[in-house]
């Protein structure tokens, strides 16, 4: 069922990650990644420079942000519903990876690391 525009994919168009099908007409790999007080999991994910993935974020309490303004993401992860994005990096690195909404007193350790290898 498609899922209405948001604001993170226009965001993703401008920035240096293409959104894209995956090559070879295939799925994109799946990486899930939970949201809960004050920690993502997991706390890195590697990925290969230009591989297309699908992010499938959850929250397992509070209403969390997911931002990284070099891949272009800001997103929202509203407890009991799922929030994904498509991306295919296109430069290698490290990739910190925040929540940008306040979620209580351990907020801002709130942190990730997405890693785009060769």
């Amino acid at each position: 069922m498609p899922r209405p525009f948001q604001r993170a994919h226009v965001v993703a168009l401008a920035a240096v990650v293409a959104l894209s099908s995956p090559a070879r007409g295939g799925e994109p790999r799946v990486v899930e990644i939970t949201a809960k007080r004050f920690e993502f999991s997991p706390a890195v994910v590697t990925v290969k420079k230009g591989e297309t993935v699908m992010l499938r974020l959850r929250s397992l309490d509070v209403t969390h942000g997911f931002f990284q303004k070099d891949l272009g993401i800001d997103l929202e992860i509203e407890p009991g519903k799922v929030t994904e994005m498509t991306l295919t990096p296109r430069v290698q690195g490290r990739y910190l990876t925040i929540c940008d909404h306040f979620c209580g007193s351990g907020h801002g350790n709130m942190k990730m690391t997405i890693v785009v290898e060769e």
